[in-house]
Formats: structure tokens, C-alpha cells, sequence
């Protein structure tokens, strides 16, 4: 496998790990999030300064990481719960444009020139390049993976559903909207701290610019071309809206023209997305497979 497609594979599973984390918000408690590329920076500058600054190493920074995006996730999303639909996208964005602002006008975080030198990711004594680097991040793709499945099978992931499709008979069944609600931002924010960590280590640079608004539109989009909802829809998505920039790299004057008229065609065509109902994918796979094997693995 050459390097320029380990690279690819590598960077498409980041941002699966970070839509993963985007869909449970969106697609599974049924709140609109125009700034998830927020939380990935938030993860990415903790485990910088942990270890740049502290001198700790990705292991022991992690749990780190993970525990400081899920409570500035819960801190935010507090306030944020409390507003509806277009107030909450508007939310949503102002977290963005905020957190962005912040690493990139203050020296201590480096300014514009951001934080260089973050080290390598080593495991049992050595370092994580290449494909070992691809490894560990389909790794935590497949454990972000099974922690979906886990919570589209639990208590809160059916009480997240019922909010999504009926707040107020949800609530009259003793359902806490807000409870519920952050769980499912605060699980989401964690899975984009954790995206955000890994990106830091691989790029081993990172710069405010690299989370700005655009990039939390690019994760709305790989949720909502895959299948918003759905397990494997982000997945999906992310594997789609990673190889088309590539795909269409002698087209790169018109890649953004190519990109936006794909989402036009899926949101005529396809509300659903990819995998979700009712699509032309999740007919294929039935048809495929017999019994309702399919809707029970999407």
C-alpha cells in the first residue's frame, strides 16, 4: 500500500471517528450541531499542550483528553439544550467561530502559528507512522463502532430516538429531554475529542484554521450524505466525501462545484441519505439480504 493511500485511509478514518460522534447528536438525539469541528479542536490543542508543554506522552494524556472535551461539551451544551432548531444551530456556530477565535489570538496557544512539535504516538516502545498510524485508527473507529451500537441498544439511546421523533409524548412518559439530551452531546463531543487527538499526533501540527466553520459544515455533510441516523452511515459518508477530493483532483478548479452539486442531488434525490429511509442503498442491501438482518445492522 503505497504512502499517499495510507494517508488518505488515515485522515478518512479521523473524521469517520469525529461524524460517529456528530451523528449521535444529530442523528440520534435529533439536535442540530453546526460546530463540531469546535470539540476536534478542543481535543487536538489538550493533547498538544499535555504533551508539548507537560511532556506526557498519548496514552496517558487520552483519558485527559477525553474527560476535558466531554465537560466542556457538557458545559456548553447546558445552555445550548435549552434553545431549539435555528437558535440552536446559531448556537452551535457562535461555539465555533468562539473556540476558534480563542487558540488563534492567544499566545499561549500559539497565535496563527498554532503548536508545532507534537510528538509521535508510540506503541510498546515504538513509533506509530504509516500504516501502524492507520491501525491504531481504524482501531478506535471500530471501538467509537461498537459504542454506537451499544447505545442504539441501550435505555438512553431508545429514550434519545423517542425525543428525536416526539419531544412532548416522549416527555409525558417521564423522558427528561434534557438529560437525555446532553448524554448524547456529551458522548458526541468526547468521540471528537478523540478525533481531534489523533489528528494532532499524525499532522503533528496544528493550527486554529484547521477546525474553522467550513470543516463542522464538511462533517454535517458526511452524516447527512451517509445517512443521518443510522450506524454505518457516517462510515459511509466519510469514506465517500474523503475519496471524491482525490478522485477529483485533476478537476480541483471545479472540486468544490463537483462537491456542492453531489449534496444538491443527494438532498433532492436522497433526503436520506445513503443508508437511511427510505434510500436507494438500504433497498439494495434488503434485497440482497433476506429478513431484517439489514435494519437491525443499520
Amino acid at each position: 500500500m503505497s504512502g499517499y493511500l495510507i494517508t488518505v485511509l488515515t485522515v478518512i478514518s479521523i473524521q469517520a471517528i469525529a461524524a460517529c460522534g456528530l451523528n449521535v447528536i444529530v442523528g440520534f438525539a435529533g439536535q442540530i450541531s453546526l460546530g463540531h469541528a469546535a470539540f476536534m479542536a478542543l481535543g487536538a490543542y489538550a493533547t498538544a499542550m499535555l504533551c508539548t508543554k507537560a511532556g506526557m506522552g498519548f496514552w496517558s494524556a487520552l483519558p485527559l483528553v477525553l474527560i476535558l472535551s466531554g465537560s466542556i461539551g457538557l458545559l456548553l451544551g447546558l445552555p445550548s439544550l435549552r434553545v431549539r432548531e435555528d437558535f440552536l444551530a446559531i448556537t452551535t456556530i457562535g461555539i465555533n467561530f468562539i473556540v476558534e477565535a480563542v487558540f488563534l489570538y492567544t499566545p499561549f496557544f500559539g497565535g496563527a502559528l498554532g503548536i508545532s512539535g507534537i510528538p509521535r504516538v508510540y506503541f510498546l516502545g515504538e513509533p506509530l507512522k504509516g500504516p501502524g498510524f492507520l491501525l491504531l485508527c481504524l482501531g478506535f473507529v471500530a471501538l467509537v463502532m461498537a459504542i454506537c451500537w451499544w447505545f442504539t441498544r441501550s435505555f438512553a439511546g431508545l429514550a434519545c430516538f423517542s425525543l428525536r421523533e416526539e419531544e412532548a409524548a416522549a416527555s409525558s412518559l417521564g423522558i427528561s429531554p434534557v438529560r437525555f439530551k446532553l448524554l448524547a452531546f456529551v458522548m458526541g463531543t468526547m468521540m471528537a475529542g478523540l478525533a481531534g487527538a489523533l489528528y494532532a499526533h499524525y499532522m503533528r501540527m496544528i493550527n486554529a484554521t484547521d477546525f474553522n466553520f467550513p470543516y463542522s459544515v464538511m462533517m454535517l455533510s458526511i452524516v447527512v450524505l451517509g445517512g443521518m441516523g443510522t450506524l454505518w452511515g457516517p462510515l459511509l459518508g466519510a469514506a465517500v466525501l474523503g475519496s471524491l477530493p482525490e478522485i477529483f483532483r485533476p478537476l480541483v478548479d471545479y472540486r468544490m462545484l463537483l462537491y456542492t452539486a453531489l449534496l444538491l442531488l443527494m438532498i433532492r434525490f436522497q433526503p436520506g441519505g445513503l443508508l437511511g429511509e427510505p434510500s436507494l442503498g438500504r433497498r439494495l442491501l434488503s434485497k440482497m439480504i433476506p429478513g431484517k438482518r439489514v435494519e437491525e445492522a443499520l
